[in-house]
């Protein structure tokens, strides 16, 4: 039985986690809450992420404006989200929650604006 050391990123505690598979899921100790095993078990089956980056915007006060996803995607496609997110350019003025791009990769998440930018 093969055991993996995580360190939970859940809430702010970071318990280090040791996750061993057995028969009927998972064995996780080390956790101080019980969303960390949760955590585990999600970062070893199918992590995902929230993505929070930037995108180029025209007109704004500044030359970029933070975006987030509305909920995690999948740890593996943050690289595709990464290259369609690089291609973006909003047009100020924007508003906070303002839909970016609908339905990232077919995940069902979307991309939003996260803060509001008037035009120059």
């Amino acid at each position: 039985m093969e055991k993996k050391e995580l360190i939970c990123i859940v809430c702010p505690k970071g318990c280090h986690l040791e996750v061993a598979q057995e028969n009927e899921g998972f064995n996780v100790t080390g956790n101080q809450c019980k969303r960390g095993p949760v955590y585990a078990q999600k970062e070893l089956t199918e992590p995902t992420r929230v993505l929070t980056t930037t995108v180029k915007i025209k007109n704004g006060i500044l030359n970029r404006i933070p975006v987030v996803t509305e909920g995690e995607i999948l740890k593996e496609s943050l690289e595709d989200a990464m290259q369609i997110l690089n291609k973006i350019e909003l047009e100020a003025p924007v508003k906070s929650n303002q839909v970016v791009i609908k339905d990232l990769l077919g995940s069902g998440v979307n991309v939003v604006v996260s803060r509001s930018m008037d035009a120059i």
